[in-house]
């Protein structure tokens, strides 16, 4: 009897490049069919045989509240009803751009867009227009988006499948963003004094999370917003992954003390919507059009859906919510970590707030760099994935991606999961390459 996931699958590669629309979700990284997802409610998500799993992976993040939490889907059905997109604006853009600026201090003015690949795009763009200067500093294993100038040694999905790049990026493209090693001050400033006049910003993930979860290493963010301002630069800090999931104020808040002068959200503020922003201080985000010279359009920019959505999930994040997320986040990790080590399994966790991720092998001290997390036994996270696949568990399909909790991940989701890891570990312990 055909499992639905495989005729779903074979259908699919008959009409869509590789039969997905975002390469992890091919499962190339650890192998077998990927799961066709019907629903999801609360923790739980069901794919197209009717199987339900417990849900880490979150939609990538978004669904800090759960999947199809009632409160949003209503938000979203009644603007629905008032009519799907009018490419005019509307109230509720205005009323979002203020929900963020309250709870992002350094924000002043703040555009919608509809993905983080746009917001870091745009973003890049207006640094460009603002300073005058050309190049670009990024970090190896940094993630922002699909656009040329920026998949250099990126993490996500390159990591995932092991491209160095991406073909149809010119070298001409490519010349204009220096990649340095993550949380190197050292490399940041040999670069910026050899190049200092033409560097326009230095773009980085608040806490990296598409290498698996790498923290930056205590002051590392505050020293590059000061390194970028002694030389006229700009910082431009991505929290796609990380805005309002790690805490109210994104991993920012976490790690206050300096003061980005752009910042790019994705993810959370859509509450699963196609939706995304990049924002910063008034002077600097009033150089974007119809005010400035800096072009930046978008027809289904700030969709009334799509706003609607985000509204709710950012109205109902609350402290509770983000104490829910800490205790679920600390007591699945630990549980993770505590039946490999039974097992005798080499490995490191990961945090950086409530985001989590393990690289396996023998590391002595925790990774900080994207080539140190490379060098990991990664086939041991395939056999991992696979067992708590059967247990019931759904994990990010990739070694190289966060895991992600919701606030309905309750004691009988959360028992679920520990449940499975035993024989999951005991997977990971008898994999080879």
């Amino acid at each position: 009897m055909t499992d639905a996931n495989v005729e779903q699958f074979e259908r699919a590669q008959r009409v869509i490049p590789g039969g997905v629309n975002s390469p992890v979700r091919a499962f190339r990284s650890v192998g077998g069919t990927p799961r066709f997802l019907v629903s999801a409610r609360g923790p739980y998500v069901t794919d197209a045989e009717g199987r339900e799993y417990v849900d880490l992976v979150a939609s990538w993040g978004p669904a800090i509240l759960g999947h199809a939490h009632p409160a949003v889907v209503d938000a979203v059905q009644q603007a629905a009803a008032r009519g799907l997109s009018f490419g005019a604006s509307t109230p509720a853009e205005t009323e979002l751009a203020e929900a963020v600026i309250g709870r992002v201090p350094f924000v002043e003015k703040l555009r919608l867009v509809s993905t983080g690949t746009e917001a870091t795009m745009s973003a890049i763009r207006l640094a460009r227009g603002f300073t005058g200067r050309p190049l670009l500093i990024k970090f190896a294993g940094h993630y922002h988006g699909h656009s040329d100038s920026l998949l250099a040694e990126a993490g996500s999905g390159l990591a995932t499948l092991a491209l160095p790049g991406s073909a149809g990026v010119t070298e001409a493209t490519a010349a204009q963003t220096i990649v340095l090693p993550y949380n190197d001050l050292d490399a940041v400033r040999a670069v910026f004094e050899a190049q200092g006049p033409d560097i326009a910003a230095v773009i980085t993930e608040a806490a990296a999370a598409n290498m698996g979860v790498v923290p930056p290493d205590e002051g590392f963010n505050a020293a590059l917003a000061d390194l970028a301002h002694e030389f006229g630069a700009l910082l431009i800090l991505d929290e796609v992954l990380t805005g309002f999931r790690v805490s109210e104020a994104g991993y920012w808040g976490l790690d206050r003390g300096y003061t980005p002068d752009l910042v790019t959200f994705g993810k959370v503020i859509g509450g699963g919507m196609p939706l995304a922003a990049l924002g910063g201080r008034a002077d600097l985000m009033d150089f974007l059009a119809p005010a400035g010279p800096v072009y930046q359009a978008g027809t289904l920019s700030g969709n009334p859906v799509a706003v609607a959505a985000g509204l709710a999930t950012l109205a109902l994040a609350d402290e509770a919510v983000y104490d829910r997320l800490d205790a679920v986040a600390e007591t699945v990790s630990t549980a993770v970590a505590d039946a490999l080590a039974a097992e005798g399994v080499a490995h490191r966790v990961q945090r950086a707030g409530n985001l989590f991720s393990f690289v396996f092998g023998d590391y002595p001290a925790a990774p900080r760099t994207y080539a140190e997390v490379q060098r990991q036994e990664a086939y041991r996270y395939r056999a991992f994935f696979h067992a708590m696949l059967d247990a019931g568990v759904s994990l990010p399909p990739s070694v190289f991606e966060a895991w992600f909790v919701t606030a309905a991940h309750d004691g009988p989701a959360v028992d679920r999961i520990l449940a499975a890891l035993p024989a999951a570990a005991r997977a990971a312990a008898s994999a080879t390459p």
